[in-house]
């Protein structure tokens, strides 16, 4: 069978977002993450996805284009570049520079593929990136992480709203969370969730749900929101603060730096207090506790 590789030079920071695009597309929503391409200026990262040639090959090229001209509206996105291959085993590809990822002071993402001797303290996460949003890679996944490492987890119940991969969850457990609800309005996510949570051998701490912050119920001692700054407002909107107990602490990323002051207003007038923040270049996480 003959395949169409379409692939995308972009920074990292833009990688997880690129993928999950291609990943609408790419057959089986397999997606390859190529770290510092021979080829690449320093820096950037490839990311490639394939699908059959078929009769609907040509329709599937533009909705590529298409949906990346409109991720483009966020973040520069090169032309895409499309080529005709011989059948090859592209879920390998992304496997030769995916390295593993130290993130903050303690968290370890380790590719499953790859040997990591762990240090004393070390809370390694086994993970397979490129399946689902929350690799490690996207600086709101990091800013999350070490929020997380740093809030009082430890015999807490938690909530993570959007939880793509299942890595936040993951390591709510790893770091000593009593019980941790996952929910995502993706089916595919919350499979994939499933698969890593198993993997990391913390089924039996947390809970996948599919559906959106409805799904979730009660009162929880950290709750986790990795979105996008509109569908956390929105969220406000919709309740997001019953689900934080009085005391608790909400923790948000994906959001801009030019979005922080109208989150920040809008957690204030849910009754949030800010308690810490971080930032990774344009992109920012805020920790908010129930008063």
């Amino acid at each position: 069978m003959s395949w169409l590789e379409v692939s995308v030079q972009v920074d990292s920071e833009t990688a997880e977002a690129v993928a999950e695009v291609l990943s609408r597309y790419a057959y089986h929503r397999g997606v390859a993450v190529e770290w510092q391409p021979e080829n690449a200026p320093r820096g950037l990262v490839s990311v490639r996805a394939y699908f059959p040639m078929d009769a609907d090959t040509d329709t599937k090229r533009q909705r590529v284009r298409e949906a990346l001209w409109h991720l483009g509206q966020i973040a520069p996105i090169p032309e895409p570049e499309f080529r005709p291959i011989v059948e090859v085993d592209w879920s390998e590809t992304w496997k030769k520079h995916m390295p593993v990822l130290q993130i903050g002071e303690r968290i370890v993402i380790r590719p499953s593929w790859l040997e990591y001797a762990p240090r004393p303290g070390d809370v390694v996460i086994q993970l397979d990136p490129g399946m689902a949003f929350g690799t490690g890679l996207h600086p709101t996944t990091q800013l999350c992480l070490r929020a997380l490492e740093h809030a009082p987890v430890s015999g807490a119940t938690v909530l993570d709203v959007g939880t793509g991969t299942g890595v936040l969850a993951i390591a709510a457990a790893k770091l000593g969370a009593r019980s941790i609800l996952a929910v995502d309005k993706d089916p595919i996510a919350v499979q994939v969730a499933k698969d890593n949570v198993a993997e990391n051998q913390v089924a039996g701490l947390v809970t996948l749900r599919h559906g959106e912050l409805a799904a979730a119920r009660g009162e929880y001692d950290v709750v986790l929101v990795n979105i996008l700054a509109r569908v956390v407002l929105g969220m406000l909107d919709d309740g997001l603060v019953t689900h934080v107990r009085p005391g608790g602490l909400l923790i948000a990323a994906g959001l801009l730096e030019g979005q922080e002051e109208e989150i920040s207003v809008a957690f204030e007038k849910e009754g949030l207090v800010q308690q810490d923040r971080e930032q990774i270049k344009d992109w920012v996480g805020l920790v908010a506790r129930r008063a």
